[in-house]
């Protein structure tokens, strides 16, 4: 991981061009989000309507005004919308250009963010396209065949099935839905097969096929030989010879493969569309009727806007990702002399990310040097003290002797002979926090004195990071943010305001959870992924808020009950260009009190209040509380109980 350079934090012009090279807000926006010039995070929320922006500060203040607490998930259901209509549209305009003679079938899959809000939302956006949903479980399939309504779309359904499973699946047949079953392996079909034969019913099947080609990112090894889910190519014909022995060729209607969620580079799509498609031709001439051909999931979002292969980022766009699977498929099915298949694609990372973000509110600063303690000079104080004292004195000439790499050198020997002859005895604590002050006024001024050199030493260029600060936010990594924590993920992180101020702070953000890895370490950088971001000087009276953005997809649904913080207020955003603000706060859900949470541990609130009581009143009974003071502690108590988990302003 390369090096960020010092922050400059001279007097020097800042613009609103600045703060967009710094947090790369349109890179990663897509379009929807943007810097404003009063210097305020803007949401662009239809991607046919760039005049109508939301100031996501004035969204912020309305919440305030209503009493909602931060943090809070933000969901503009207009981006979600947007991002349904933008993949349908490329789809069709792209297949009635190139003369594709199939149709897209698009499905959601429920996995990715199952908020019920959100699925309806994308099922009313889809109607006109035949939009469907994709289910890998039983839960989700019984939410699919409640929500999922439109008889001329298809339910896909993936994942591993019981009997129970399957069931369902054919109850959804029973009442003309056009249930798609993928066998994702072989024995699966044979309960398939006895079941709907038992149950009289015919059943629509698709067959997962395990890829030679892998994909890239970091999801690549869920694909090829080894992969979890599919059929091997010996197997896929043992099902077609199995189902053609029981008179159920017909009933083949879907080829179905996968090759990783996120895929960084268009290349692997490239190579799949066209293993995908010799596979179809192949089977369709062997008279296996197949009508669908699903793509699976891994359309990528561009994390970090960098527009590479990086793991957070991707080289193509939408369109390109469209144009490679239709023109593919055209191009080999045409070579084969074969139809072309009705496209399905599984796309929920690119159609939720970028309609959610979570926003909180730095609550204080943890920095190594902001301790102040007294370094006056004492009677036979040690050496190493009195050294280091002198190096302090000895910068004053710093510019003019070009000394700060020697300077620097001694400081952290000292630093270091003052730790050794700490624990052997010989310094006694008041001359250790000597020591550890001066250490640390004499890297700011090492920093402060290099803010106009042209070239920096390397192992200066560490100071910075040494002098970073922790700004302490009020949310929960393991809640809000799980990809970060779990797998390096990198999520844009951005001020909500003050974005035509220039930055004065290299930060880090740690949570307020009680554990060592409840922290966010790894933002965009220039070049590369950055241990800190910039961010301003924390005002006394004046609340800091920062986006986490680009939450729609898993973080919504993956965050865990460490320490029992739960889950997050909500707030669901319309824009409306009638009003003076251009939107309004449509519904407001509440997250999770602290008698959600233990219930959930399978605690018993009540119970736990009744204890507190009775503890109260035996205090109050020997004297030691008054009955007024007993009864507000008790309520208190029972206050606390109904609020809301999250640290409050």
């Amino acid at each position: 991981m390369s090096r960020e350079p010092l922050l400059k934090t001279v007097l020097t012009p800042w613009s609103i061009d600045d703060a967009e090279n710094t947090y790369h807000v349109k890179r990663w926006g897509n379009g929807y989000f943007d810097i404003g010039e009063t210097g305020d995070i803007n949401v662009i929320p239809r991607y046919d309507q760039p005049n109508l922006k939301i100031n996501l500060k004035e969204v912020i203040e309305e919440m305030q005004s209503e009493g909602i607490q931060f943090p809070a998930v933000i969901r503009f259901h207009d981006i979600l919308r947007s991002q349904v209509e933008l993949l349908n549209k490329t789809f069709r305009n792209t297949i009635e250009e190139a003369n594709y003679e199939g149709q897209y079938f698009g499905v959601f899959p429920v996995k990715v963010n199952q908020m019920r809000e959100v699925i309806e939302e994308i099922v009313d956006a889809g109607s006109r396209y035949n939009y469907g949903l994709e289910a890998g479980s039983k839960p989700e399939l019984i939410a699919a065949l409640a929500y999922n309504t439109n008889k001329n779309s298809l339910t896909i359904l993936n994942g591993y099935k019981d009997e129970e499973y399957l069931r369902l699946a054919l109850l959804g047949l029973k009442i003309d839905r056009n249930i798609i079953i993928v066998i994702e392996k072989y024995s699966e079909l044979l309960k398939l097969v006895t079941l709907a034969q038992k149950l009289d019913v015919k059943p629509i099947i698709g067959l997962r096929v395990k890829m030679m080609v892998k994909g890239r990112g970091k999801w690549e090894h869920s694909s090829g030989e080894r992969a979890k889910f599919g059929l091997s190519i010996a197997e896929i014909l043992n099902a077609v010879a199995y189902l053609e022995a029981e008179g159920l060729t017909d009933c083949i209607k879907l080829l179905h493969f996968h090759i990783g969620s996120q895929l960084t580079d268009i290349r692997a799509i490239k190579e799949a569309v066209q293993e995908a498609s010799l596979v179809y031709s192949k089977l369709f001439k062997l008279g296996v009727p197949l009508e669908y051909v699903d793509v699976g999931g891994g359309l990528a979002i561009d994390y970090d806007g960098s527009q590479s292969t990086n793991d957070s980022s991707c080289n193509y766009n939408l369109a390109e990702y469209v144009s490679d699977i239709v023109h593919g498929f055209k191009q080999n099915c045409d070579l084969e002399s074969v139809p072309h298949p009705h496209l399905v694609s599984e796309s929920g990372r690119a159609i939720t990310a970028h309609h959610s973000c979570v926003i909180t509110n730095v609550i204080g600063e943890i920095h190594p040097s902001g301790t102040q303690y007294s370094t006056r000079k004492s009677t036979g104080e040690h050496i190493i003290v009195s050294n280091i004292r002198e190096l302090e004195v000895d910068l004053t000439a710093a510019e003019k002797k070009d000394n700060h790499q020697e300077i620097y050198n001694d400081v952290v020997q000292l630093k270091s002979q003052a730790m050794q002859a700490f624990k052997l005895g010989i310094l006694n604590l008041d001359e250790l926090a000597k020591v550890e002050t001066m250490y640390w006024r004499i890297l700011n001024v090492i920093e402060q004195q290099m803010q106009n050199h042209d070239f920096i030493p390397e192992e200066l260029n560490d100071i910075s990071e040494m002098l970073s600060s922790q700004y302490l936010a009020n949310f929960s990594v393991f809640q809000s943010a799980a990809d970060s924590w779990a797998i390096d993920q990198v999520l844009p992180i951005v001020p909500i305001s003050r974005l035509n101020e220039k930055p004065a702070k290299l930060c880090s953000l740690v949570d307020i959870t009680c554990d060592s890895d409840g922290k966010i370490d790894k933002f965009i950088g220039h070049d590369t992924v950055a241990n800190n971001i910039p961010m301003h000087k924390l005002n006394q009276d004046d609340d800091y808020y920062i986006g986490i953005f680009l939450t729609g997809a898993y973080q919504d649904v993956m965050g865990d009950m460490h320490n029992l913080f739960g889950r997050l207020n909500e707030v669901h955003i319309v824009s409306y260009d009638d009003d003076p603000k251009d939107f309004y706060i449509e519904e407001v859900v509440k997250g999770s009190s602290v008698d959600n949470v233990l219930s959930t541990m399978q605690y018993t609130p009540a119970i736990m209040a009744q204890v507190i009581k009775k503890e109260i009143d035996v205090q109050i009974s020997r004297g030691k509380l008054k009955p007024r003071e007993g009864v507000n502690l008790i309520d208190f108590y029972e206050d606390c109980l109904n609020g809301y988990t999250y640290l409050k302003q």
